[in-house]
C-alpha cells in the first residue's frame, strides 16, 4: 500500500480563510448537532450554540477594550470555558496566550509580561497566585474572572449581528505560546489561523476523521497537543469532542464508554497507567468497541509499553511526532497495516528532511537533524530575532531533533540535539534549572540531567558542586527549586560531585554523569 492510499474524508473546495470563518461554517453546516461535551459537568453544546457562547465572550472581551492583535493570557484548568475563550480570542482577532498552569508566578508573571498581554481570563482557582504579581505588570489591564461562561457573558447575550468586526486574513497570528529554550528564558511562538487550519486539516485527512468521529481532550489545553488534534481536528472534520479536567486513569475506560469516544491524544506515561490499573483489560460492560486508536507523541512510547498496551485493550497506538512550532503534528503513523512501532511515522502535509551540521540532506538510515518546511510551521518567534535567525537558516526550520528516515519514508527520532528533558509529556529545558541552583550562595557549579524512569518517561536529576568552604544539603536545595520552579521542572534528587566533567572546549559531558548516576548503588 503506498503512501496516497490512506483513507482521507472528502475533501474541502477550500480551507477557510481564518478560524472565526471556520467556526461560522461549521455552525452552519452542522447546527443543532453536539460539538462540544464538558466531561466534568456534563454539559453538551451544539455546533450553534458553541457559536453563540463564544460570540457573547467575543462582546466581553471588546468590553474591555480588547481589540484585534491584542494578546489575551488564559490561566484555566481543562474545561468548556477555555476552549470557548479560545475562540473568543480567534474570532476577534486577538491573540490567545495560554499559560501552563503548573508554573509558579515569577513563570506566570515572565510570560505575560513577555507577550504584552492586555487582558487575562483566569478561574478562581488561580487568582491567588494573579495577585501575587498582577499590579506589577504595565501592559495588563484587565483580569476577567471566567469560572462560568454563562455567568461572565449574561450582559452580552445576543445573535451575533453586532459582533465586533475584524478584518482577519489567514497570516494573522492567533496564538502566542511558550515554548522553553536552551538559554533559560521561555520563547513566544507564534501560530496563524492558517496554522492552526492547515494542521488540522492535515491531521484530519491523515487519520481518516469524519463528522462521525468523537475525540477526548485529556491533556492540558495549555499546550497545542490539546488545542490541535483533540480540539480543531474535530471542529475541522465536523466531529466532536469530550473536555476532561484531567487524565484520571480510575474514570478513563468508563469517559470512553459514555461518550463512545473513537480516539484520544496521550503520551506514553498515561498508557503505562492504565495498563497497572487495568492488567486484565477493559473492565466488563463498558461501550469500547468504537475505539480506533491511541494518538500518541511528546515521547517516544517503549515497545514494549506499546505492545502490551494494545494486547490488553485491542487499541492501536498511533504515534506522531511534532512540536509547538509545527503548530502540534508533523507526522503521524498510517491507521492501518502500514504502521511502524516505534517510528514516529511518516509527514502529514508538511516537508521533512534530515540534514547533517551543513544542512545538507543525509542518505536513508543516516543520522542527522530533523528540519520541516509547510503551513503549519511558525510565523516566528515573539520580538525574538536571534532565535528565528538560527531556527530558520536555509529557509528549514531547525527542530534540534536527532533522527533518521528509512527508504520507506518513515521517520524514527533517536536523540536530541539540545539537552531537553522529556518528563511525563512536558519539556524541560536543563539550563533553567541549572540557573535557579546557581542562585543558591553554596553552589558553585550545577548540571542538570535526565535519567529512565519507567512511568515517567525521563526523571529529572541535577549535579551540585558546592563552593568550598560551604554546605547545603539535598532537601535545602530542592526546596530552593521547589520555591522558584514549577514543580514538574524540579529535580527529584541532588547529586552532589567534587566536579562535573567537561570536554576540551568546556561543554559539559552530560553523558558522563549519567553514567556516574547508573553506577551510584
Amino acid at each position: 500500500m503506498n503512501e496516497s492510499d490512506n483513507i482521507q474524508p472528502a475533501k474541502q473546495e477550500r480551507d477557510p480563510e481564518n478560524l472565526r470563518e471556520l467556526l461560522e461554517q461549521r455552525a452552519g453546516d452542522f447546527g443543532e448537532k453536539h460539538f462540544l461535551f464538558s466531561e466534568a459537568d456534563g454539559r453538551r453544546y451544539s455546533y450553534a450554540e458553541f457559536d453563540a457562547v463564544v460570540n457573547r465572550t467575543v462582546r466581553l472581551l471588546a468590553a474591555h477594550g480588547i481589540a484585534k492583535g491584542d494578546v489575551v493570557s488564559l490561566l484555566m484548568p481543562n474545561s468548556a470555558e477555555y476552549i470557548i475563550a479560545y475562540f473568543a480570542c480567534f474570532k476577534l482577532g486577538a491573540l490567545a496566550g495560554p499559560i501552563n498552569s503548573l508554573l509558579k508566578p515569577p513563570e506566570m508573571a515572565y510570560i505575560i509580561a513577555n507577550s504584552e498581554a492586555k487582558a487575562l481570563l483566569v478561574k478562581t482557582e488561580f487568582l491567588p497566585q494573579v495577585e501575587s504579581f498582577a499590579d506589577k505588570l504595565s501592559s495588563l489591564e484587565a483580569v476577567i474572572v471566567f469560572d462560568d461562561e454563562k455567568q461572565a457573558t449574561e450582559e452580552f447575550s445576543g445573535d451575533g449581528e453586532h459582533l465586533p468586526s475584524a478584518d482577519l486574513e489567514s497570516d494573522d497570528e492567533a496564538i502566542i505560546i511558550y515554548t522553553s529554550g536552551t538559554t533559560g528564558k521561555p520563547k513566544g511562538c507564534l501560530l496563524t489561523h492558517a496554522n492552526l487550519i492547515a494542521n488540522a486539516r492535515q491531521i484530519a485527512s491523515w487519520l481518516g476523521f469524519t463528522e462521525h468521529d468523537r475525540l477526548l481532550t485529556m491533556m492540558p489545553l495549555f499546550h497545542m497537543n490539546a488545542v490541535s488534534v483533540t480540539t480543531m481536528t474535530p471542529l475541522y472534520a465536523g466531529a466532536s469532542t469530550v473536555v476532561s479536567p484531567k487524565f484520571s486513569a480510575t474514570r478513563f475506560w468508563q469517559i470512553i464508554s459514555d461518550y463512545e469516544v473513537t480516539s484520544f491524544g496521550s503520551v506514553a506515561t498515561m498508557l503505562s497507567m492504565l495498563l497497572d490499573k487495568y492488567p486484565e483489560g477493559v473492565p466488563e460492560n463498558l461501550k469500547t468497541e468504537q475505539l480506533r486508536f491511541a494518538m500518541c507523541g511528546s515521547a517516544p512510547v517503549p515497545a514494549e509499553i506499546l505492545r502490551k498496551f494494545e494486547e490488553a485493550f485491542n487499541c492501536l497506538v498511533i504515534e506522531g511526532y511534532g512540536l509547538s512550532e509545527s503548530t502540534c503534528r508533523s507526522t503521524f503513523n498510517p491507521p492501518d497495516e502500514r504502521r511502524r512501532a516505534g517510528s514516529c511515522g511518516m509527514p502529514i502535509g508538511n516537508e521533512m528532511r534530515v540534514v547533517d551540521e551543513e544542512d545538507r540532506e543525509v542518505p536513508f538510515g543516516n543520522l542527522g537533524e530533523i528540519v520541516l518546511r509547510g503551513e503549519n510551521i511558525l510565523k516566528g518567534y515573539y520580538k525574538n530575532a536571534d532565535a528565528n535567525e538560527r531556527a530558520f537558516r536555509g529557509g528549514w526550520f531547525h527542530t534540534g531533533d536527532i533522527g533518521y528516515r528509512d527508504a520507506d519514508g518513515f521517520y524514527y527520532i533517536v536523540d536530541r540535539k539540545s539537552d531537553m528533558i522529556i518528563r511525563g509529556g512536558e519539556n524541560i529545558y536543563p539550563r533553567e534549572i541549572d540557573e535557579v541552583l546557581y542562585e543558591h550562595p553554596s553552589v558553585a557549579a550545577a548540571a542538570t540531567i535526565g535519567i529512565p524512569d519507567k512511568l515517567y518517561g525521563e526523571e529529572v536529576t541535577a549535579f551540585v558542586v558546592l563552593k568550598e568552604g560551604q554546605s547545603a544539603t539535598e532537601a535545602e536545595l530542592l526546596n530552593h527549586c521547589r520555591e522558584r520552579l514549577a514543580d514538574f521542572k524540579c529535580p527529584k534528587s541532588i547529586q552532589f560531585v567534587k566536579d562535573i566533567p567537561k570536554g576540551p572546549t568546556g561543554k559539559l559531558l552530560k553523558r558522563e554523569l549519567a553514567k556516574q548516576f547508573a553506577l551510584k548503588p
